[in-house]
């Protein structure tokens, strides 16, 4: 009879058996997608449209936009398949394509800036601990807040807090350094503060 010490040790050898037949699943449908099998390409693109949507909407706010997006990084993703080396898991090298593409774009409309702040700035910026006890982040009043964010700043929040981008990571996608992708990330915070603070008094007035 199988113990209760042998439960957690079973389950971690069935999320590794499930792990290790997502990624056989996966790997099938890009050799077949590399034979030019449509079917295979329709169903990879399933798998991944709804996640890699939302991702073009959280960095361009734009419906239109991030569907025009999407169906670019998937024709670049496509056109590229044969560079992909099973190195990361297919969705990470998917979703580089998508956020390149966003930031392609808003480059492009001259909305992504990001400010290089003075290091006494930065510095001030990156050390500040600001009490978060009293605001209660509801998701709705976080979710209009975040649109309302200068776009530098902005897209670094976004990188790090939706797309599991680390500092070093988003300064090399926005060719800017490591401290100022933090710096950026705390000035989303402070600003974000600010405006959850503001939309709570009117609230209360309303």
């Amino acid at each position: 009879m199988q113990s209760l010490n042998d439960i957690p040790q079973a389950a971690g050898q069935i999320r590794k058996n499930l792990e290790t037949s997502n990624s056989d699943i996966h790997k099938y449908l890009i050799e077949r997608c590399l034979e030019n099998d449509s079917k295979a390409q329709y169903q990879l693109y399933r798998q991944y449209a709804d996640a890699m949507y939302n991702v073009c909407m959280r960095m361009v706010k734009d419906e239109d936009e991030a569907k025009d997006l999407l169906q670019e990084a998937f024709v670049e993703a496509f056109t590229k398949l044969h560079t992909f080396r099973f190195e990361a898991s297919f969705g990470s090298w998917l979703k580089r394509i998508v956020i390149n593409k966003c930031i392609n774009l808003l480059q492009k409309k001259k909305l992504l800036t990001i400010n290089i702040e003075d290091s006494k700035s930065a510095k001030r910026l990156l050390e500040e601990q600001e009490d978060d006890s009293h605001i209660e982040y509801e998701v709705k009043i976080v979710q209009k807040a975040i649109t309302q964010l200068p776009e530098g700043c902005r897209v670094v929040l976004n990188l790090y807090l939706f797309e599991g981008y680390d500092h070093a990571e988003i300064g090399e996608i926005l060719d800017v350094t490591e401290s100022t992708s933090k710096a950026q990330y705390s000035k989303a915070r402070k600003k974000l503060r600010e405006i959850i603070t503001e939309q709570k008094k009117y609230l209360k007035v309303i």
